[in-house]
């Protein structure tokens, strides 16, 4: 590949994820090339193989992910949950809590991947599929964590009475915005739990990579 079409993909990549990175708000071409750091002409050059691909598609001024990009998720999310099954499973058993893989998907995050304990007995039952807006618990919470600090997030309440919830974010791997968290009846000693989801959000990463 020549320096110009290596150039040209990269710049196809960022643009996309930029789109993404949009969330449910559809981006403006305007707002697109000031992201990549590109003119408008070229982001309406890169937005014609994207298009045609169905990976994106344009409404007038304005631009958001297509159906294509399902048919890629299709394809990666039995991989992630192969690789966040075994980490998961560990974390469960440690904490002797439900433990979980949670991905953002616009303004909600949402559950890939759950693992109850097998030694507690009593546990909270999560379901795969379970969506909670982001910022309105520890699983969400988690994804705005800053590097500096403990590197988890607790709250109470957000799933059901009673259960209390501790999250890590998942982080180093390009493109994936998701946290790991457990979820227990009652409370929950933070300064143990807190360091073993971060733990195992350390350990997906690496499986990831």
């Amino acid at each position: 590949m020549t320096a110009e079409g290596a150039l040209t993909l990269d710049r196809g990549l960022a643009l996309l994820q930029a789109v993404a990175d949009a969330g449910g708000d559809a981006a403006t071409i305007s707002e697109l090339a000031a992201t990549i750091g590109a003119s408008r002409a070229a982001v309406y050059r890169l937005l014609v193989p994207l298009s045609a691909r169905g990976l994106v598609r344009r409404d007038g001024n304005k631009v958001r992910l297509s159906v294509g990009v399902l048919r890629l998720a299709g394809q990666v999310l039995p991989q992630l949950r192969e690789a966040a099954r075994p980490v998961l499973r560990a974390l469960a058993e440690k904490a002797e809590a439900t433990a979980h893989l949670s991905v953002a998907e616009g303004d909600h995050v949402a559950a890939v991947v759950v693992v109850e304990p097998s030694s507690a007995d009593v546990h909270v039952a999560y379901r795969v599929g379970i969506r909670q807006p982001i910022g309105a618990g520890a699983v969400g919470k988690a994804l705005s964590l800053k590097q500096e600090g403990r590197g988890w997030v607790t709250s109470s309440g957000d799933v059901a009475r009673g259960v209390v919830s501790v999250a890590a974010p998942v982080r180093g791997v390009p493109a994936l915005k998701a946290s790991v968290g457990v979820l227990s009846l009652g409370p929950v000693r933070a300064e143990v739990t807190g360091p073993q989801v971060v733990a195992a959000a350390i350990a997906l990463t690496g499986a990831l990579k």
